[in-house]
């Protein structure tokens, strides 16, 4: 047969399957649209649910996206009650976002907080309070006066073993924390010590470094320059620094003070050199 009389074949390209890659956004809206209506939908008791073994809350209200707890404890201390608003796009990377406002007796405090399996992350935490309404969560009986707070960062890390009680290690603290009208039964019969602020410029701690801040008075009877220093492996702090009274102090205080200077003597400009060990 000669070759012009054999059949032609058809050179044009076969029909291509249609392509789905445009069902992507599609699918993607259908998952949030279900998340959403599932948050929207869902109690705020299924969070007790959600919660580790030490934490236990009650008397909730609203609804997961945006509902209350009116008590929370841990271990058998109550930390007050809590109420938040969530967001839902972090769920999407399985972590969860809120904005959380948090109420114990007169102590408040408004933060932005995230989880996710690696840690946990609290922004723009600010807030205060009388620091005796915090007496059951750590807080040495008998102390008294005002704090306030604005911290910038805080961020803690989850451990490999935290399903078998590995403990949750700090990584990172920025922000300052102030005292105001603080006193004691125990130092000078309770006067007024003054005021303090804080200053924690740590963006990052490990096991290997410590935690500094800056510890100065705010005004008062008392001048306090000093420097706490915090290990992280250790669970220990060291406050250092050196005390001196104002003429504004009282007989008690300054008292007490020249107890002081029976350990340590006064430096050539009067301040007392202090010393301050502590477990956290």
């Amino acid at each position: 047969m000669p070759i012009s009389a054999l059949p032609k074949r058809n050179t044009s390209a076969a029909p291509q399957p249609r392509r789905l890659h445009h069902l992507g956004p599609i699918l993607a809206l259908i998952v949030i649209g279900v998340l959403t209506v599932a948050v929207i939908a869902a109690p705020a008791s299924i969070v007790q649910r959600l919660l580790p073994e030490p934490v236990h809350a009650e008397d909730f209200s609203g609804s997961l996206w945006h509902g209350s707890a009116g008590r929370v404890l841990v271990n058998s201390h109550d930390l007050g009650a809590i109420e938040w608003h969530l967001h839902p796009w972090p769920l999407l990377r399985l972590a969860l976002a809120a904005d959380v406002h948090w109420v114990k007796i007169g102590f408040v405090a408004d933060a932005g907080i995230t989880v996710d399996r690696r840690g946990a992350a609290a922004r723009n935490v600010v807030g205060g309070g009388p620091i005796e309404d915090l007496y059951d969560l750590g807080v040495a009986a008998g102390w008294r006066g005002t704090t306030q707070f604005n911290f910038s960062e805080l961020t803690f890390g989850f451990p490999d073993d935290a399903g078998k009680g590995g403990a949750v290690r700090l990584s990172s603290v920025v922000g300052d924390l102030g005292l105001s009208a603080l006193s004691s039964p125990q130092i000078a019969g309770g006067t007024d010590l003054g005021g303090y602020a804080l200053h924690l410029a740590d963006a990052a701690i490990t096991e290997g470094t410590d935690a500094t801040a800056q510890l100065t008075d705010t005004g008062g009877p008392l001048e306090v320059r000093a420097a706490v220093h915090y290990s992280v492996k250790q669970h220990t702090g060291l406050l250092s620094g050196t005390v001196r009274e104002r003429a504004g102090a009282s007989p008690a205080l300054r008292n007490q003070l020249e107890l002081l200077t029976q350990m340590h003597a006064r430096d050539s400009e009067g301040r007392i050199p202090v010393e301050l060990e502590f477990t956290l």
